[in-house]
Formats: C-alpha cells, sequence, structure tokens
C-alpha cells in the first residue's frame, strides 16, 4: 500500500540537488509565480537576445540549466547518467521550435536519428520524441487535416513529410527504441494522428515501437481512442500512447471564439481531470493492447494510476507502464515514484540556448497560469532547505 505521504518526502525528490542548485530552483519558482515579472521578463529577455545582448551566460547558468539538460546530446550525458542512477530514465528532447524550410525539417528529422541510434545502446535512454511540426510545416499539416487539395508542389512536400516519419519509425523499429510524437494545435493534429496511426499499424506488431500523444482538454479523446483500439484489434497491431492534459488552451479557445465553432476543450479544469482519469482507466483495462505513458505533474491522477496497478496487480516494471515529467519540474513526483519501483523518465530539453527560448518561456508561462502548482513547487522547496538545515 502506497502512502499517502510519498510525494511529501522532500529528502528523497531532491536528493540530486546540491544547496546551490535548491536555492536556485526556490529562487526561480518564486519569480515564476509572480506573473507580471514573468510577462516582463519575458519581452526583455526576447530584445536581449535579438539584439544580441551578451545575456546567453546569465540564462544558461539559471533558467536554462534548470529546465534543460544542455546545449547537445553529449552534454546532457551527466544528467541523464546521474538520474538513471536513481531509477529516473530520460527522453533527450530536441527543443528547438519554428524552423520551416526543407533543410531544416530534415536537419530535425536528422537530429531525431540521431538520438534514437545514440539511446540504442543506453539502458537510460528508452524513448526518442519529436513535434510533428519539427518534421513539416504547419501550415502544411492544416490543409491536410481540413480537406484541402494541394498544389503539386505540396503533394511532394507532404510525401517528403511522409518519408520523414518513416525514416525515424524505423530507426525506432531497428534499434529497440520507443519513439514519443507529441501532440500539437486541434486544427492541424487530425492529420498528424492519421500519419501516426499508419506508422502504429505498420511498426507496433511483435512491441510497441511508436506511441502517439493524447491532449486530454480535447473532449472527444476518449472517443477516439476507443475507435483505435477497435481497428488494433481488428487489424492486429498494438497501439501505444502517451496521455497528457494539454499545452495550447487559451489558444485554441481564442481560435474557436474567432472562427465560430464549438471549442474542442473541454469545459473546466475539472472535466478536463476527469477526462484524462476515464482515458487513464480505460487503457488500463486494455495493456494487452494499449501500452500507456502517463504525462502528468497531477499528484491525484498518479496516485489513481497507482492504486490501479494494485488492484489490477500489475508490475510496478511493467514495461506497458511509464510515468513521466519534465526535467526542472514536480522531482518530488518523479524520484519519489522510481524509489518505489515504477518505470519513470523524465523529458530531457536541450539545444542551443537561444533557440531553446520558445520552450523555456513556455514553461514559465505555463507554471505562472497554473498557480497551484507552483505553490506546491515553492512549499516543498522550502521544506527540503529547512531540513538540510537542522
Amino acid at each position: 500500500m502506497i502512502s499517502n505521504s510519498l510525494f511529501d518526502n522532500t529528502e528523497n525528490a531532491f536528493k540530486l540537488k546540491t544547496d546551490s542548485e535548491l536555492e536556485r530552483a526556490y529562487f526561480l519558482f518564486r519569480m515564476i509565480a509572480n506573473e507580471p515579472l514573468v510577462k516582463i521578463g519575458t519581452v526583455v529577455t526576447k530584445f536581449a537576445l535579438n539584439v544580441h545582448l551578451p545575456v546567453e551566460g546569465l540564462i544558461r547558468s539559471t533558467v536554462f540549466d534548470h529546465f534543460c539538460g544542455g546545449v547537445n546530446e553529449d552534454d546532457c550525458m551527466p544528467v541523464v547518467d546521474k538520474m538513471f542512477e536513481v531509477g529516473v530514465s530520460s527522453v533527450l528532447d530536441y527543443s528547438v521550435e519554428g524552423k520551416e524550410g526543407k533543410d531544416q525539417l530534415d536537419a530535425s528529422m536528422n537530429k531525431v536519428n540521431k538520438l534514437t541510434y545514440f539511446a540504442e545502446h543506453k539502458e537510460a535512454m528508452p524513448f526518442s520524441v519529436f513535434k510533428p511540426s519539427g518534421f513539416g510545416r504547419f501550415e502544411l499539416w492544416q490543409k491536410v487535416t481540413e480537406g484541402i487539395e494541394l498544389y503539386d508542389d505540396e503533394v511532394k512536400e507532404w510525401q517528403r513529410l511522409i518519408d520523414r516519419y518513416e525514416k525515424v519509425s524505423k530507426a525506432a523499429y531497428d534499434t529497440g527504441v520507443t519513439l514519443l510524437i507529441d501532440a500539437e494545435e486541434t486544427w492541424m493534429q487530425g492529420a498528424a494522428d492519421t500519419l501516426c496511426e499508419q506508422m502504429m499499424e505498420k511498426y507496433n506488431k511483435d512491441r510497441v515501437v511508436v506511441f502517439n500523444t493524447l491532449q486530454c482538454y480535447c473532449w472527444d479523446r476518449l472517443d477516439y481512442l476507443k475507435v483505435e483500439h477497435a481497428k488494433a484489434k481488428e487489424k492486429g497491431y498494438k497501439l501505444g500512447f502517451k496521455i497528457v492534459r494539454g499545452a495550447y488552451l487559451e489558444k485554441e479557445n481564442e481560435r474557436a471564439g474567432e472562427m465560430g465553432y464549438k471549442t474542442p476543450m473541454c469545459g473546466s479544469k475539472k472535466e478536463t481531470d476527469d477526462n484524462f482519469n476515464a482515458i487513464m482507466e480505460y487503457m488500463f483495462d486494455h495493456l494487452d493492447v494499449i501500452s500507456i505513458f502517463l504525462g502528468t505533474h497531477n499528484e491525484e491522477s498518479t496516485f489513481l494510476a497507482m492504486k490501479i496497478m494494485e488492484e489490477k496487480n500489475i508490475n510496478r516494471k511493467d514495461p506497458r507502464v511509464w510515468f513521466g515529467q519534465l526535467y526542472g519540474m514536480s522531482d518530488h513526483i518523479s524520484y519519489n515514484l522510481a524509489s518505489e519501483g515504477y518505470n519513470v523518465a523524465k523529458y530531457v530539453p536541450f539545444g542551443p540556448v537561444k533557440d531553446v527560448m520558445p520552450y523555456l518561456i513556455r514553461r514559465a508561462e505555463e507554471n505562472t497560469s497554473v498557480s497551484g502548482q507552483t505553490n506546491r513547487e515553492l512549499s516543498l522547496l522550502k521544506k527540503e532547505k529547512e531540513r538540510r538545515k537542522i
């Protein structure tokens, strides 16, 4: 039986942090808790980088080093190795965004392939990951999702995008690594889902090679999951899904309002939580076909997953069930879960400091909007600081 106080164990949660790293984390989350400060800091940081002011060193030593593993994959290895010593695996995430040219998209694919082969002989790195918009222009995804006829050059562009998916899926299949494909805005996600389904049907015969992502703030995701489950049973392949709550709520609601269609978002935080838990429970009921990656910083959902595993007598090391959190966040969940023997992985973003700034800014803004989570981080960091003084 797991104690309800499991996630209050700060000694375990922050055992990898030095005193100075603990102080830095406390300072950063105090800043993030201040919404006006985050907005001002975001504007100032963007300006400083755009006019080439010498601020990269300051960024690197503060927010970058807290939320990112390094500037390249080799730079990340001390972080990867240190976490694996205490049972936490890593998902190296090349978090460079906003590239759309053919050469840039090919470079993104080559980076994912390189990381996949890099992970082949590293037990600490069971996953590879990418975003659909890293492999194709957003507008192309949107046109295919909306069923708009493509121009001749776009038909060729779409085929190149399919080829990129094919290459990275084949690399994951060949190396024994598992490929996580992130989800994005709903108005491009339909085409991304369809392409991911094709990769799962082709490569998920003997094991789950390819995972799609379900953003549970979308009210239709449980129905979608059930349809995909029926297809997989009929055609004889396995499914893998990472489930998250979602990352584009304000943008989704604004677009729905502007364009006059029903929002695809759940009506409240509670509805999103209920949807997440219902999807998770459905997946646990069908582990014979569906493997799960629970991407959550929510303690209640995590406890529910642990309870289900206990009731169903699912081994904590069952390779079909993983828990995941972002590097630099929710260490009280990650490290305490790992200490209890569950499969846990941290998403570890990396890339050149300037190129990773959009990711870091989004992290700061998301933490600001979820005040309860930021306050929880602060209270645990404060508790650990006081414990170390004794």
